[in-house]
């Protein structure tokens, strides 16, 4: 990863735009959707800062002296003057996609977008707001909170009642909430036996385990772009051997 994805809430807080005509304009329509405030270089407020200057030695020593009073600065077409990068975006708000090259290529970026695009339903964002308003119920149904998790992803997975790809998933968040309820899934030891370093040469099967891992215990020599591929909160025991008796929850041996 060559670059941290964060989401910022620019909601009614200044962002600096210096420049003029379409690459600017665009950069200001992007700032106004997410909520923010375009003001010039002047503004004592602003946390961000855009530079859509054309040439390059004006870009460049706008962007020094905005960088000069700690603001982040994005030069439009100029990667290597960047702190940071604007994705090309999915929106269905809340749920956002952003597909990031790091500037190498906005028009991959773009065709990725179009792709994901196709894939979203129009009401995905209903989905995640029902689950929202659904947190309280889902804790006093499932109280343990990887019990809870455990239960959320059955119900996300494809083909399952809130299947965030079928279009009417927001529909079912009550009626998934009122069926009987099912009891904890025993504890489950799973082995990945790994062909290559590359991550992308792991098998659906070994992706998705990693994926779903409540805990994965690896040889030393597994390599961090491996275990990239896990959940963040997954909990990692780098060991010499498979665990004697597994922590409860899905459990992975991952070897090379």
């Amino acid at each position: 990863m060559h670059q941290l994805p964060i989401f910022l809430n620019l909601a009614d807080r200044a962002v600096v735009l210096v420049g003029e005509g379409e690459a600017a304009a665009a950069k200001a329509r992007l700032i106004e959707r997410a909520g923010g405030r375009v003001v010039g270089e002047d503004a004592a407020d602003a946390i961000l800062a855009f530079v859509a200057l054309d040439d390059e030695a004006e870009a460049r020593v706008a962007a020094d002296r905005l960088r000069a009073r700690g603001l982040l600065v994005n030069v439009v077409d100029r990667p290597a003057l960047c702190d940071f990068t604007t994705p090309a975006i999915v929106d269905r708000a809340p749920v956002t996609v952003a597909i990031g090259t790091g500037g190498a290529s906005a028009g991959l970026a773009k065709a990725v977008r179009q792709r994901v695009e196709a894939l979203l339903p129009a009401r995905l964002g209903d989905l995640a707001a029902a689950l929202f308003k659904a947190r309280d119920a889902m804790k006093a149904r499932w109280p343990d909170p990887a019990h809870r998790r455990r239960a959320i992803d059955a119900a996300l997975a494809p083909g399952a009642p809130l299947d965030p790809l079928a279009p009417d998933a927001a529909g079912q968040v009550e009626d998934w909430l009122a069926a009987p309820a099912e009891p904890a899934p025993p504890a489950r030891f799973e082995t990945i036996r790994l062909t290559s370093s590359d991550p992308d040469d792991l098998t659906l099967r070994a992706a998705r385990l990693l994926g779903q891992a409540d805990h994965i215990f690896h040889a030393p020599d597994v390599p961090p772009a491996i275990l990239a591929r896990a959940r963040a909160d997954a909990v990692r025991h780098p060991a010499d051997a498979p665990p004697r008796a597994p922590p409860p929850g899905l459990v992975l041996w991952v070897e090379v």
